[in-house]
């Protein structure tokens, strides 16, 4: 009997999904049944189209970081549904130090800052024409303003003990205007599943199993499993819900009136590929379409968590031209800011009409200046700026009207002001 009872643990733990499995498509499937969600969808996808063709076609500047080629700052909530709002302090410690390192996974990931993307230096020979991309956004666990009701303090993270998101549904009023992680048990065969281009605004989520959320060592009954314990099943889904398909998405390797920008994943810097792949293989070594090579480490395909390691360019530019279309639903003033211990610089005329000047406090310091939108859009900043004079000009050209904050650095502090543009 314990013989038994040994190879059904062992059948049970092997039943762990062995493949990476995405559960994506399924979702929208059932999403798209519904009416209502497949107009508020084609909406959302008509206004990406707009952003995107903007972002292909923008005009680089050296002083004015308009977005989309500047830091935009999400909002996140993470939420454990089946942990006990009653736990004690010390589980509830746990979990919040584990939610933020799927934070820092994806942080890294989105800005090409991981550390084993260094392989892509011997990979790239086998992709002529394929560069990495950077998002150039920042996640941060929301810690201010909480949603009424949630009983989280200010200053506390937004880690959600018990909360089941209407019955188990992947949407939540409650968490409207954040980037909704749900870690919850799926099964043993779904890793988890997004939207293909989701809503904050919905508060639609990113669904993950308990197996897969995080690194390191976890927390009772949340351990990340190999070969899915680096995060990386957080990258692949959130690069769904800012509207990125697998990159084996095309029905084949000649379709009729093949077009990359509307066929397959619709990113023309990705080979054509016509299946996933799995498990984890050396680079170059797996045949696309025609002479091309599978890009097997893009956070898009099915390989394992430590052989998948990129986003390419064209990648980034479609996903951050969906950040763009949706940044507006984030829910602002749900971050803390640092602050100086005295009053350092001033700002003048306030309210304005875009065009003000900052009168620091301290000459002989370089400054850094970024001007931030509700959103938590940085739509203007400049780095190292002297200040002799102890004056600086900022112009914000064609601003909508409304707040802005106004952010001044040095490489030790930071303080903000708010301004209004009229």
């Amino acid at each position: 009997m314990k013989v038994k009872l040994l190879i059904l643990l062992l059948i049970s733990q092997l039943g762990i999904a062995q493949h990476r499995t995405c559960g994506m498509q399924e979702k929208m499937a059932q999403m798209m049944s519904n009416p209502v969600f497949k107009k508020q969808y084609e909406e959302r996808q008509a206004k990406f189209e707009v952003e995107y063709q903007k972002l292909l076609n923008k005009q680089t500047s050296t002083d004015k970081l308009l977005s989309p080629n500047a830091t935009i700052i999400i909002p996140v909530a993470v939420h454990f549904p089946s942990v006990s709002n009653a736990s004690n302090a010390t589980t509830k410690a746990c979990f919040r130090a584990f939610a933020q390192t799927q934070i820092d996974v994806i942080n890294a990931d989105y800005n090409a800052t991981n550390s084993d993307l260094s392989n892509w230096a011997s990979a790239s020979a086998f992709y002529p024409g394929v560069n990495v991309g950077n998002m150039d956004v920042r996640f941060v666990i929301a810690n201010q303003n909480h949603p009424t009701g949630t009983g989280i303090a200010n200053g506390t993270s937004a880690v959600t003990f018990g909360t089941d998101f209407l019955g188990g549904a992947d949407s939540d009023a409650t968490w409207a205007g954040y980037m909704n992680f749900v870690v919850r048990d799926e099964g043993t065969q779904i890793l988890g599943y997004s939207p293909l281009g989701g809503s904050p605004a919905s508060g639609q989520t990113v669904v993950m199993n308990t197996f897969c959320y995080g690194t390191g060592a976890g927390c009772t009954g949340y351990v990340p499993q190999s070969p899915f314990n680096l995060g990386r099943t957080v990258t692949h889904e959130l690069g769904h819900f800012f509207n990125l398909d697998h990159t084996f998405a095309s029905s084949s390797c000649n379709p009729a009136g093949a077009n990359c920008a509307t066929e397959g994943d619709r990113v023309c810097d990705t080979p054509r590929v016509t299946s996933e792949t799995y498990n984890c293989p050396a680079a170059g070594s797996v045949n696309a379409c025609a002479t091309l090579k599978s890009l097997t480490m893009n956070y898009m395909d099915y390989v394992d968590d430590p052989c998948m390691y990129m986003f390419t360019a064209g990648q980034a530019t479609r996903a951050l031209a969906y950040i763009n279309t949706i940044v507006g639903e984030f829910k602002p003033n749900v971050l803390s800011t640092e602050s100086f211990t005295k009053n350092t610089f001033e700002i003048y005329p306030n309210p304005n009409k875009g065009s003000f000047t900052i009168q620091f406090d301290e000459s002989n310091t370089n400054y850094s200046v970024q001007v931030i939108d509700q959103a938590g859009r940085i739509v203007y900043e400049k780095n190292a700026i002297q200040n002799a004079d102890l004056l600086y000009n900022v112009d914000l050209n064609s601003v909508a009207s409304g707040v802005y904050f106004v952010k001044v650095m040095t490489e030790t502090a930071s303080a903000v002001k708010q301004i209004i543009v009229e």
